[in-house]
């Protein structure tokens, strides 16, 4: 049975941080900014871009495009952030709530930068086991800029961090944008490597570590992460999409579109280099910045705008989360005739 993309949603915010300013509070070189960290301006929340709310600005995008009424969505999973209007709350049932999706239940999901990958897998086969589900939205919110200290260079690496909502749709049952499988990494080495080191149980936020500016995203170990990242990330990043390839019966000779998130333009650049890609079958977001997991929902619809996605086309979507993990899932794009079994 075919689980299929019948529609995908993004809101952005309207306002912006540009290379320039990223330049000027950080200290770091305007040619830096924008060649190397591949950074010309990203997107910023506004007053009223909260986390969630974005996440249902996105999903009611995506059902306007499907024509689909709020009622056939069967379940709602949660694919944005934590940081969000409440510390401790359930955004996947405000999301059921606001947008009207009465028949449906709800729940979160967190794998960080990797959540709406690893999220396609999991409604994926929540689809395939359970008769009454026809219909899977998900959306998200991202908003982690919010924690950036630009006098930080420990955390420079994540000055791209920007501001946006996104949503899937997917349908059981369809001819159309059909998933087939993903593969997922997660290393644990990592996984105290890039914290917000107080507001938890182990360091309760205070008035005082508030105002001391404590409250922000830090790495513990800069040296040594960049060393043990070194040998794994891009690597793994490769690894991810030749195994989601492989398993759905490709190789990357057949690869036609990669929709990858926000990282430095050298990564970016050797990841196409490696697979036989040229530019024009993938997009870098130099203009969006790093919105999390929102990265491969935004590249879709950029590739679909730009004309550079047709029927039978083979699409991967890559991430890659802190923590760290890495994940990707390969798409067959357009409408098909026949039944894929995979």
């Amino acid at each position: 049975m075919n689980v299929g993309i019948v529609s995908t949603g993004i809101y952005l915010p309207n306002y912006h941080m540009t290379a320039e300013e990223i330049s000027q509070q950080s200290n770091v070189p305007i040619d830096i900014v924008k060649t190397k960290l591949g950074i010309i301006k990203k997107t910023i929340a506004g007053p009223e871009d909260h986390t969630v709310q974005m996440a249902i600005w996105a999903a009611k995008k995506a059902l306007e495009k499907a024509n689909l009424s709020p009622r056939e969505i069967d379940v709602i999973i949660y694919i944005g952030e934590e940081h969000k209007e409440y510390p401790l709350w359930t955004a996947a049932i405000k999301i059921q709530e606001d947008i009207g999706a009465l028949g449906a239940w709800a729940f979160d999901v967190q794998l960080r930068c990797g959540t709406t990958i690893m999220a396609m897998k999991l409604a994926k086969s929540l689809m395939l086991a359970d008769d009454q589900i026809q219909t899977v939205l998900l959306a998200g919110g991202y908003r982690n800029h919010d924690f950036i200290d630009y006098t930080n260079d420990r955390t420079r690496f994540m000055y791209n961090l920007g501001a946006g909502g996104g949503a899937i749709i997917l349908q059981k049952g369809v001819k159309e944008n059909i998933v087939l499988e993903c593969d997922l990494i997660t290393d644990g080495s990592f996984s105290e490597d890039v914290v917000v080191p107080v507001g938890g149980t182990k360091q309760p936020l205070t008035p005082e570590l508030l105002q001391s500016g404590a409250y922000r995203l830090d790495v513990t170990d800069p040296e040594g992460m960049k060393a043990r990242l070194e040998q794994k990330s891009l690597s793994n990043f490769l690894k991810v999409i030749r195994q989601s390839l492989a398993k759905s019966g490709y190789d990357e000779s057949k690869l036609s579109y990669l929709a990858m998130l926000h990282m430095k333009k050298s990564a970016h650049d050797f990841v196409l280099r490696s697979l036989g890609l040229n530019e024009s079958q993938s997009i870098y977001l130099s203009h969006y910045g790093h919105i999390g997991q929102i990265d491969q929902i935004l590249s879709l619809e950029l590739a679909l705008e730009d004309g550079k996605l047709k029927a039978g086309d083979i699409v991967t979507l890559v991430s890659a989360g802190i923590g760290y993990s890495w994940g990707a899932v390969t798409i067959q794009w357009g409408k098909q005739e026949e039944e894929i079994v995979c």
